[in-house]
């Protein structure tokens, strides 16, 4: 059965969302750091959880993108290179983002966005096996889902990074649900994978479980190898992401 999901955002700290969650539970994993609330252009990425607005790369320079470490207004965010407009609504119980990036026709960029989860151990993501799943970390490698990838624990003391060839994702915690979708005509889609359970960082490490819904397949948009989004010759980009909650039955299957 589909529940009633809310959002909430804090436009002051990167336009960053602060809550998912159902009458029942809370989606986003969070972590304590103080460093988040006063962060300055170009410092590390600071790890505080919830989801970050990453664009226009999450890997490389500036480190997870421009727009996390600048305050927002109501509408978004103006960076040297683009500007980004966002907004969250409700449709039907779902929460829906439509976002618009405009610059220089040619522009080549990565978003993502990095949402962080709270799940058990006993969670596991569904997509169709077969799918194609860049797995990124230690080496790159190309291969079909779901290629170990699926469980969420427990804990072994591995990171990996993949980015999963298709713009759509569920995830499943016991009887919880949670569907995520990512469309955008015209520009490559993924679904981008952290799968920390306790490998990083060297030293201190937590567990953090990302999803991550992409526009391009890689987390670097200096990798020309790898598909990227391109700012076409109007200047414009649109795209929606979509977050549905279910309570209830298997939730076995992804379209």
């Amino acid at each position: 059965m589909q529940v009633t999901l809310y959002a909430e955002v804090d436009n002051a700290l990167g336009g960053r969302w602060t809550s998912l969650r159902t009458d029942r539970r809370e989606w986003l994993w969070r972590r304590a750091d103080g460093a988040r609330a006063s962060v300055t252009l170009g410092v590390p990425f600071v790890d505080a959880g919830g989801l970050e607005e990453c664009v226009p790369t999450v890997r490389g320079t500036p480190d997870h993108g421009d727009a996390w470490s600048r305050p927002w207004d109501e509408t978004g965010v103006v960076c040297p290179e683009f500007v980004l407009r966002r907004r969250v609504e409700s449709e039907d119980g779902a929460v829906v983002a439509d976002y618009e990036l405009t610059a220089e026709p040619g522009y080549r960029f990565v978003w993502a966005a990095h949402a962080l989860l709270d799940v058990s151990p006993a969670a596991h993501l569904v997509a169709p096996e077969g799918t194609p799943v860049l797995v990124t970390d230690p080496e790159p490698v190309l291969r079909e889902w779901p290629a170990g990838l699926s469980a969420l624990g427990p804990d072994d003391g591995t990171a990996t990074g993949a980015v999963l060839e298709r713009g759509q994702i569920r995830v499943v915690d016991g009887d919880h649900r949670l569907d995520v979708r990512v469309e955008c005509a015209d520009q490559p889609v993924s679904i981008a994978l952290w799968r920390n359970l306790r490998g990083w960082p060297e030293g201190e490490p937590y567990r953090s479980v990302g999803v991550e819904p992409m526009l391009g397949r890689t987390f670097d948009r200096d990798d020309l190898t790898r598909p990227a989004a391109i700012v076409p010759a109007d200047g414009t980009v649109r795209w929606r992401l979509t977050f549905t909650a279910y309570e209830g039955g298997t939730g076995s299957t992804v379209r």
